[in-house]
Protein backbone atom coordinates (compact mmCIF):
# COMPACT_ATOMS: atom_id res chain seq x y z
CA UNK A 1 0.00 0.00 0.00
CA UNK A 2 1.13 3.41 -1.03
CA UNK A 3 1.98 5.82 1.82
CA UNK A 4 -0.58 8.31 2.94
CA UNK A 5 0.18 11.57 3.44
CA UNK A 6 -3.30 11.70 5.41
CA UNK A 7 -5.03 10.99 8.08
CA UNK A 8 -8.34 9.12 9.28
CA UNK A 9 -9.30 10.69 12.18
CA UNK A 10 -12.45 8.55 14.21
CA UNK A 11 -14.49 10.86 16.54
CA UNK A 12 -16.60 9.24 19.26
CA UNK A 13 -18.63 10.27 22.49
CA UNK A 14 -21.80 9.06 24.12
CA UNK A 15 -24.42 11.59 23.42
CA UNK A 16 -24.07 14.91 24.90
CA UNK A 17 -20.67 15.18 25.38
CA UNK A 18 -20.27 17.83 22.45
CA UNK A 19 -18.88 15.43 19.78
CA UNK A 20 -21.19 17.39 17.14
CA UNK A 21 -20.16 20.59 18.65
CA UNK A 22 -16.63 20.31 18.74
CA UNK A 23 -16.35 18.36 15.04
CA UNK A 24 -18.02 21.38 13.38
CA UNK A 25 -16.14 24.33 15.54
CA UNK A 26 -12.73 21.74 14.28
CA UNK A 27 -13.89 21.50 10.24
CA UNK A 28 -14.69 25.27 10.31
CA UNK A 29 -10.94 26.06 12.03
CA UNK A 30 -9.98 23.76 9.89
CA UNK A 31 -11.28 23.92 6.51
CA UNK A 32 -9.03 21.54 4.77
CA UNK A 33 -10.35 18.53 6.57
CA UNK A 34 -12.41 16.66 4.83
CA UNK A 35 -15.89 14.96 6.60
CA UNK A 36 -16.87 11.45 6.02
CA UNK A 37 -20.50 11.35 4.68
CA UNK A 38 -21.62 8.15 4.93
CA UNK A 39 -24.25 6.45 2.28
CA UNK A 40 -27.97 5.55 3.58
CA UNK A 41 -30.92 3.98 1.35
CA UNK A 42 -33.17 5.62 3.89
CA UNK A 43 -34.94 8.25 1.75
CA UNK A 44 -34.03 12.04 2.26
CA UNK A 45 -36.20 14.28 5.01
CA UNK A 46 -37.36 17.75 4.32
CA UNK A 47 -34.30 19.71 3.91
CA UNK A 48 -31.79 17.13 3.32
CA UNK A 49 -29.48 17.28 0.31
CA UNK A 50 -27.56 14.16 -1.44
CA UNK A 51 -23.90 14.57 -0.68
CA UNK A 52 -24.15 17.06 2.18
CA UNK A 53 -26.24 15.08 5.02
CA UNK A 54 -25.69 11.75 3.44
CA UNK A 55 -25.09 10.01 0.05
CA UNK A 56 -28.55 8.69 -0.31
CA UNK A 57 -28.91 5.54 -2.46
CA UNK A 58 -30.78 2.27 -3.04
CA UNK A 59 -30.68 -0.86 -1.61
CA UNK A 60 -29.08 -2.14 -4.92
CA UNK A 61 -26.36 0.40 -5.09
CA UNK A 62 -25.51 -0.70 -1.26
CA UNK A 63 -25.63 -4.18 -2.09
CA UNK A 64 -23.08 -3.68 -4.61
CA UNK A 65 -20.46 -1.54 -2.37
CA UNK A 66 -20.85 -4.56 0.48
CA UNK A 67 -20.08 -7.29 -2.23
CA UNK A 68 -17.25 -4.94 -3.63
CA UNK A 69 -15.64 -4.31 0.19
CA UNK A 70 -16.14 -0.32 -0.60
CA UNK A 71 -17.01 -0.05 3.10
CA UNK A 72 -15.29 0.94 6.36
CA UNK A 73 -18.13 0.03 8.24
CA UNK A 74 -21.81 0.03 8.41
CA UNK A 75 -25.23 -0.93 9.98
CA UNK A 76 -28.48 -1.22 9.59
CA UNK A 77 -30.78 1.03 11.50
CA UNK A 78 -34.38 0.79 11.79
CA UNK A 79 -34.70 -0.67 8.34
CA UNK A 80 -32.37 1.17 6.31
CA UNK A 81 -28.80 0.43 6.07
CA UNK A 82 -25.90 3.11 6.78
CA UNK A 83 -22.76 2.63 5.95
CA UNK A 84 -18.92 5.25 5.12
CA UNK A 85 -17.64 4.83 1.51
CA UNK A 86 -13.61 3.28 1.73
CA UNK A 87 -12.72 4.34 -1.67
CA UNK A 88 -13.75 7.91 -1.03
CA UNK A 89 -11.63 8.25 2.12
CA UNK A 90 -8.99 6.17 0.25
CA UNK A 91 -8.83 8.93 -2.17
CA UNK A 92 -8.62 11.32 -0.12
CA UNK A 93 -5.74 10.13 1.88
CA UNK A 94 -3.53 9.28 -0.99
CA UNK A 95 -4.02 13.09 -2.48
CA UNK A 96 -2.58 14.27 1.01
CA UNK A 97 -6.30 15.25 2.87
CA UNK A 98 -7.32 14.49 6.33
CA UNK A 99 -10.44 12.90 6.75
CA UNK A 100 -12.59 13.03 9.98
CA UNK A 101 -15.26 10.41 11.02
CA UNK A 102 -18.00 11.26 13.33
CA UNK A 103 -19.17 7.86 14.28
CA UNK A 104 -19.68 5.40 17.32
CA UNK A 105 -17.63 2.81 18.53
CA UNK A 106 -19.13 -0.23 16.79
CA UNK A 107 -18.11 1.67 13.73
CA UNK A 108 -14.71 2.68 14.49
CA UNK A 109 -13.87 -1.13 15.51
CA UNK A 110 -14.92 -1.72 11.95
CA UNK A 111 -12.96 1.16 10.87
CA UNK A 112 -9.51 0.31 12.45
CA UNK A 113 -10.22 -3.07 11.07
CA UNK A 114 -9.94 -1.91 7.44
CA UNK A 115 -7.91 0.86 8.56
CA UNK A 116 -5.40 0.42 11.16
CA UNK A 117 -3.71 3.71 10.97
CA UNK A 118 -6.87 5.39 11.91
CA UNK A 119 -6.45 8.08 15.09
CA UNK A 120 -9.14 7.45 17.61
CA UNK A 121 -10.26 10.46 19.73
CA UNK A 122 -13.02 10.00 22.26
CA UNK A 123 -14.78 12.53 24.18
CA UNK A 124 -16.03 12.61 27.50
CA UNK A 125 -17.98 14.76 29.58
CA UNK A 126 -16.27 16.23 32.71
CA UNK A 127 -18.82 13.91 35.03
CA UNK A 128 -21.92 12.13 34.74
CA UNK A 129 -24.01 15.02 36.25
CA UNK A 130 -22.75 17.31 33.55
CA UNK A 131 -23.65 14.42 31.33
CA UNK A 132 -27.08 14.55 32.16
CA UNK A 133 -27.44 18.86 32.61
CA UNK A 134 -26.30 18.90 28.75
CA UNK A 135 -29.12 16.37 28.00
CA UNK A 136 -31.56 18.51 29.84
CA UNK A 137 -30.64 21.47 28.28
CA UNK A 138 -30.60 20.82 24.44
CA UNK A 139 -34.18 20.27 25.13
CA UNK A 140 -34.09 17.75 22.63
CA UNK A 141 -35.65 14.42 24.23
CA UNK A 142 -38.27 13.49 26.49
CA UNK A 143 -37.43 12.15 30.05
CA UNK A 144 -37.07 8.67 29.70
CA UNK A 145 -35.35 9.21 26.27
CA UNK A 146 -32.25 11.31 28.65
CA UNK A 147 -32.38 8.26 30.87
CA UNK A 148 -31.72 5.87 28.34
CA UNK A 149 -29.06 7.73 26.76
CA UNK A 150 -27.03 7.73 30.51
CA UNK A 151 -27.62 4.17 30.84
CA UNK A 152 -26.04 3.55 27.45
CA UNK A 153 -23.14 6.28 28.00
CA UNK A 154 -22.34 3.96 31.18
CA UNK A 155 -21.78 1.10 28.40
CA UNK A 156 -19.63 3.20 25.83
CA UNK A 157 -17.29 4.75 28.85
CA UNK A 158 -15.89 1.39 28.90
CA UNK A 159 -14.60 1.22 25.40
CA UNK A 160 -12.47 4.84 25.84
CA UNK A 161 -9.46 2.58 26.31
CA UNK A 162 -9.91 1.37 22.74
CA UNK A 163 -8.72 5.24 21.73
CA UNK A 164 -5.34 7.20 21.25
CA UNK A 165 -6.62 10.36 22.73
CA UNK A 166 -9.22 11.18 25.42
CA UNK A 167 -10.75 14.66 25.53
CA UNK A 168 -12.66 15.97 28.62
CA UNK A 169 -14.91 17.93 27.55
CA UNK A 170 -15.23 20.80 30.57
CA UNK A 171 -14.16 24.00 28.82
CA UNK A 172 -15.59 24.09 24.74
CA UNK A 173 -12.96 26.21 23.88
CA UNK A 174 -10.28 24.18 25.87
CA UNK A 175 -11.36 20.82 24.11
CA UNK A 176 -11.60 22.31 20.79
CA UNK A 177 -7.72 23.26 20.98
CA UNK A 178 -7.12 19.71 22.20
CA UNK A 179 -8.17 18.23 19.15
CA UNK A 180 -6.72 21.20 17.04
CA UNK A 181 -3.43 19.95 18.84
CA UNK A 182 -4.14 16.22 17.87
CA UNK A 183 -4.74 17.08 14.08
CA UNK A 184 -1.34 18.95 14.54
CA UNK A 185 0.78 16.26 15.94
CA UNK A 186 -0.71 13.66 13.32
CA UNK A 187 0.20 15.59 10.35
CA UNK A 188 3.88 15.65 11.84
CA UNK A 189 4.65 12.01 12.10
CA UNK A 190 7.15 10.75 9.80
CA UNK A 191 4.53 8.66 7.69
CA UNK A 192 2.56 11.88 6.71
CA UNK A 193 5.53 13.62 6.38
CA UNK A 194 7.42 11.50 3.96
CA UNK A 195 4.72 10.94 1.65
CA UNK A 196 3.62 14.54 1.70
CA UNK A 197 7.56 15.62 0.73
CA UNK A 198 8.58 12.79 -0.71
CA UNK A 199 11.33 14.23 -2.83
CA UNK A 200 12.83 16.06 -0.10
CA UNK A 201 13.07 12.80 1.94
CA UNK A 202 14.35 11.29 -1.19
CA UNK A 203 17.15 14.46 -1.92
CA UNK A 204 17.88 13.57 1.78
CA UNK A 205 18.33 9.99 1.57
CA UNK A 206 15.83 9.22 4.40
CA UNK A 207 14.07 5.46 3.45
CA UNK A 208 10.37 5.32 3.23
CA UNK A 209 11.30 2.21 5.45
CA UNK A 210 12.15 3.39 8.76
CA UNK A 211 8.71 5.16 8.79
CA UNK A 212 7.01 3.26 11.96
CA UNK A 213 3.87 1.99 11.54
Amino acid sequence: MPPRAGNVFMVVAPSGAGKSSLVNALLKARPEIRLSISCTTRPPRPGETDGKEYHFVNAAAFEKMQRDDDLLEWAEVHGNFYGTPRSWIARQTEAGNDVLLEIDWQGARQVRAKFPEAIGIFILPPSIEALETRLHERGQDEPHVIARRLLAAGGEFAHAPEFEYVIINQDFSAALADMTTIVTAARLRFRSQAARHASLFSQLGIPQASAPL
